[in-house]
């Protein structure tokens, strides 16, 4: 017996259509079916690394480098390339991270960080 004999028609329609459903909201938006896992991801990144010194956006060593929105633009660091830079080179007593983040982890971090920041650091872990 074949699997095709196994299934009824209808039953193949109605698999074959929910998979062309599937693969066209993929294609429409194939971020979508990462967003939630990528941006869990990106906030334990961001936990491990960086929190210890920028809880919820703040900077308990240097009370204006904070990662509020505000001080970004003042201090020039408010583009997604301004703060991989700044992840990666590190700058004065911030330590580098091009030997422990993948390329990857800092521009999702560096998203994370302008996602965050525009919305007050209020959806923080």
């Amino acid at each position: 017996m074949s699997a095709f004999n196994r299934f009824s028609a209808a039953a193949l329609r109605r698999l074959i259509g929910v998979l062309l459903i599937l693969l066209t909201l993929l294609w429409a938006n194939p971020a979508a079916a990462l967003t939630s896992s990528t941006s869990a991801e990106t906030a334990q990144l961001f936990e491990l690394h960086c929190a210890g010194c920028h809880l919820n956006g703040g900077n308990i060593v240097r009370r204006g480098k904070t990662l509020k929105q505000k001080a970004l633009k003042r201090n020039g660091v408010d583009s997604e390339a301004a703060i991989a830079t700044l992840i990666t080179r590190g700058k004065g007593i911030m330590p580098a991270f091009a030997d422990r983040l993948s390329e990857d982890e800092i521009a999702a971090l560096s998203r994370y960080v302008l996602e965050q920041a525009a919305v007050d650091w209020q959806a923080s872990p």
